[in-house]
């Protein structure tokens, strides 16, 4: 029997235009009463992931921030800071290649801080973070902790900084985490190994776990779930690794996909 169903957001289970399905939240309540938890996986900070899921917040698990927070309740249990030292060192790889196309936002427990005051670039940075500051770099490394950097590449990260920033971040993961951007945490720092302190925590075994994904910073997570599936607009990569797939984000496939879990929990308690 499945007892946790952890899903990525942005291309996974909310639509292309960045929309919950109206039915999720009491279909979360179901799962809930039915012991089946929901864990929302997501590359977004906790804060906005708790207003997101905000009428059913203290029954699903959070992970933010592509792996580096795992949330329940409003208490955090797994926190992966990078160090100073490597987040100066990201920084100056990232500004070494910026042609005017190339942004870092630094994103720490609580808030997400931009430098460059931009457009498109902040207005992306406010429509996916809650908490977000114009601050200079040098003042937040000074007084917090970083657990993430997200860098917005215009042109695509696959045709410009994945070329580069991977080979110059040795020790440091750097992955795509969407059309514009990509992602730089800590060494071993993903969904994966969040969802295994989740598993641990809550006693889930990896036969009870299934997941729901659509890019590449889902890898991980996908491969901690014996149920893995990715959406059918996802990645063309990550499709062929995983290699079984629901429909759409914009036509509902996660939301059947839970409909089904839950159906199939209520079969069996029948029995």
């Amino acid at each position: 029997m499945i007892r946790l169903a952890v899903s990525d957001l942005d291309g996974t289970l909310l639509d292309s235009s960045g929309n919950l399905p109206k039915e999720i939240f009491p279909l979360i309540e179901e799962l809930y009463e039915k012991g089946i938890y929901f864990c929302a996986a997501s590359g977004r900070q906790l804060v906005s992931l708790e207003k997101l899921f905000a009428p059913v917040r203290d029954k699903i698990i959070f992970i933010a921030e592509n792996g580096a927070i795992c949330a329940f309740r409003g208490e955090i249990f797994f926190c992966k800071l990078l160090s100073p030292e490597k987040t100066r060192a990201a920084l100056a790889q990232i500004e070494a290649i910026r042609d005017g196309s190339v942004y870092p936002l630094l994103c720490t427990p609580d808030c997400a801080y931009y430098q460059d005051d931009v457009q498109p670039f902040v207005s992306y940075v406010e429509a996916s973070y809650l908490n977000t500051a114009h601050r200079l770099f040098s003042d937040i490394l000074k007084k917090t902790g970083v657990c993430k950097i997200a860098v917005y590449d215009a042109r695509g990260p696959e045709n410009n900084s994945m070329k580069i920033l991977p080979q110059k971040l040795e020790g440091l993961r750097v992955i795509q985490s969407g059309a514009d951007w990509l992602d730089i945490s800590a060494e071993g720092v993903n969904k994966g190994v969040a969802l295994g302190f989740v598993q641990k925590k809550f006693g889930f075994l990896r036969s009870e776990c299934a997941a729901f994904g659509d890019h590449m910073n889902d890898y991980e997570m996908l491969l901690a779930c014996e149920h893995s599936y990715v959406t059918e607009n996802a990645f063309d990569g990550l499709k062929k690794l995983i290699g079984k797939t629901i429909p759409s984000n914009d036509d509902g496939g996660v939301l059947h996909a839970l409909k089904k879990i839950l159906s199939n929990a209520f079969s069996k308690k029948k029995k």
